[in-house]
């Protein structure tokens, strides 16, 4: 059986918060990244603010939040980090957060593998019915990743965000386990 945990390009890994943190704090210095991360005004964060946030936010929730760290599979190289937030245990549905952090690293097709095996551990490891996501109508990179590992569109809040003085669509994305397992490669 493969490591459910490996794509085909990633790993998904616990690296030590503070390793994530840091990485995060210099990723955070590019305001691209930032504007493309969610749709709240560009701010700097400390490695040490990074380091709070994720802590509190993994001793909370940790019963309902999986977290994990996106390496690149050869190198074992730090990428950014992907999250599960279940929503709802009775329905067994999830939400699905991702970032690439260094703008190198985008369109190599780190964040459609990610994904892959992020669907494959929700449907298959923790039973879940459904997975959605949210993208910022301003993401056509995101968009297309995230149709690659079999996100329809659900929904949309036309001109729900504010980006550059610009109105922005928010886009509701989902998958279904059973559409999901019809297309799976085992």
């Amino acid at each position: 059986m493969n490591d459910i945990f490996s794509g085909e390009l990633v790993r998904l890994s616990a690296v030590p918060s503070s390793e994530i943190a840091r990485a995060y704090a210099e990723w955070n210095r590019d305001s691209e990244f930032k504007r493309f991360l969610d749709s709240d005004p560009v701010r700097l964060y400390s490695s040490r603010g990074i380091q709070a946030w994720l802590d509190k936010k993994l001793e909370s929730e940790a019963e309902n939040f999986f977290f994990f760290n996106i390496c690149t599979l050869k190198e074992s190289r730090l990428l950014g980090d992907v999250n599960l937030d279940l929503v709802n245990r009775y329905s067994r549905e999830a939400f699905v957060g991702i970032m690439i952090g260094d703008r190198n690293e985008w369109n190599k097709g780190y964040g459609t593998d990610t994904l892959r095996v992020l669907l494959r551990y929700a449907f298959t490891e923790l039973n879940l019915r459904r997975v959605s996501l949210t993208v910022n109508g301003y993401n056509p990179r995101a968009l297309r990743a995230y149709e690659k590992a079999g996100f329809k569109p659900e929904g949309r809040l036309r001109e729900n965000l504010l980006r550059e003085g610009k109105r922005w669509d928010e886009i509701y994305m989902g998958v279904l386990r059973d559409e999901w397992m019809a297309g799976w490669k085992q």
